[in-house]
């Protein structure tokens, strides 16, 4: 029973705390002053398997990212630039080489970034885990994504977009996507209209198939690809104490995201994975 006089306190401390500054500087080995803040949390995928994720955050850049690596080793990343309102979604997929793929493919996805999706690059930057062995899921289950991909980014002008993004899609310079809303946002913020380049023309994407059902691997499709960001801190949770006037920051609200990807490749070959319904 709570006491009188106190409102939404919780009686156990969540396990993965915001705790105020005085107790310490942000957490990380050897970490100084501006050096990211780094944070291994063990997730449980959808499909049920285990996995670590590394969560990272600059607040000095005002900038947050994700890795985890997906069961079939697939390396998936997730950089948020609060800076630039942009986020960049990479992919990793192991090469099959019995099908003649390379021994890896790298994607890069760029869309824009609204502030209420994830926590502030400061917030993320004083998480703290109790018990680093921990299972976690998500406690929220957010919608899926479809997004058309019909924008692509020219990788050496790609730094006038967001910084993060030469180191980030160093391996997926021919494959950088955006789409066309979100560039006409980019463009009106003053971005450079050399970052971006037409991929053929929307009508004639539609015209073209899924990659899926197209037989002949040296033929343009449409590919799809799916990740999924299994667990994320995206919201604050806030607590009222008869001690203090106002309402105060005293954990995180997670959640999992799925994305689906279209987007148009020049060759079938370069969407293998992409072949159930």
């Amino acid at each position: 029973m709570r006491a009188p006089g106190r409102r939404d306190v919780p009686t156990t401390l969540p396990a993965l705390l915001l705790l105020p500054l005085l107790l310490g500087s942000p957490r990380g080995v050897g970490a100084g002053a501006g050096a990211p803040a780094e944070l291994r949390v063990r997730v449980r995928l959808p499909d049920g398997q285990v996995t670590e994720e590394s969560l990272q955050a600059d607040s000095d850049a005002d900038s947050i990212s994700l890795e985890m690596r997906k069961p079939d080793g697939t390396l998936v990343s997730f950089t948020a630039d609060f800076k630039k309102d942009v986020k960049i979604f990479r992919a990793l997929i192991l090469g099959e080489l019995e099908k003649g793929q390379n021994q890896f493919q790298a994607l890069c996805f760029v869309t824009r970034l609204h502030h209420n999706e994830i926590i502030p690059s400061e917030a993320m930057a004083k998480l703290r885990q109790k018990n680093p062995r921990t299972v976690r899921q998500a406690e929220e289950v957010r919608g899926l994504e479809q997004l058309h991909m019909d924008i692509a980014v020219n990788f050496s002008q790609g730094g006038l977009l967001s910084p993060h993004l030469h180191n980030v899609c160093a391996e997926a310079a021919d494959a950088i996507y955006a789409r066309q809303e979100d560039v006409r946002f980019w463009l009106e913020q003053g971005v450079d209209s050399s970052v971006f380049e037409a991929l053929p023309k929307a009508s004639e994407q539609m015209e073209l198939l899924r990659c899926r059902l197209v037989g002949d691997r040296g033929k343009p499709c449409t590919c799809r690809y799916g990740l999924s960001l299994a667990w994320y801190p995206c919201m604050l949770k806030y607590c009222h104490s008869r001690e203090r006037p106002t309402p105060y920051k005293c954990g995180i609200r997670s959640c999992q995201k799925n994305y689906s990807f279209d987007f148009y490749v020049p060759q079938r070959q370069l969407c293998l994975w992409d072949e159930d319904p």
